[in-house]
């Protein structure tokens, strides 16, 4: 493993590819570094789909609701959900969505955060002041670069586990 300067605020990815490690930002986004630690601890991001990924753009996950499926019909449903858990209140700050940032997805409400996020190809400043930032890309982001792209993807990547690095 690794030696990473913060292993408690660090996630672990496991990609078809290899493994993506993402610093987390809690003195930024507390909530949300909480929330993502949780839900990985939980093993409820194992298995889950990019159900959005855009090339230039961004890919997406974390729709623990609907994101783990084995049909055509959770496929089409994945996007639309989250966790058990209450939504986040926004944390916005001024850490700008520049390439293999982390971001909370969520619906038109700024406060509707819940368990989705998305890692961002390119740097995406339109985003900035409007969706939480909540992490980086430490290692890996050539991994990130080669998941399946599509609205969804034909044949949609998984995080095939999601771990805190203290934990591993």
């Amino acid at each position: 493993m690794a030696d990473y300067k913060d292993p408690e605020n660090t996630i672990l990815i496991e990609l078809k590819d290899g493994t993506v490690a993402i610093e987390l930002l809690p003195d930024i986004a507390p909530k949300h570094a909480e929330r993502m630690k949780e839900l990985a601890r939980s093993g409820d991001y194992d298995n889950v789909v990019f159900h959005r990924v855009i090339d230039g753009f961004m890919a997406q996950t974390g729709d623990v609701e609907h994101g783990d499926f084995e049909d055509g019909f959770n496929l089409r449903r994945a996007g639309t959900g989250g966790s058990s858990l209450p939504d986040l209140p926004a944390e916005f700050s001024r850490i700008p969505h520049d390439r293999g940032t982390l971001g909370a997805a969520r619906s038109q409400n700024p406060n509707s955060a819940n368990s989705q996020f998305f890692i961002n190809f390119s740097d995406n400043h339109f985003l900035n002041g409007q969706y939480t930032v909540y992490g980086r890309v430490i290692e890996g982001m050539e991994h990130v670069d080669k998941i399946a792209r599509g609205e969804p993807p034909m044949n949609p990547d998984r995080m095939l586990s999601v771990k805190v690095a203290s934990d591993a």
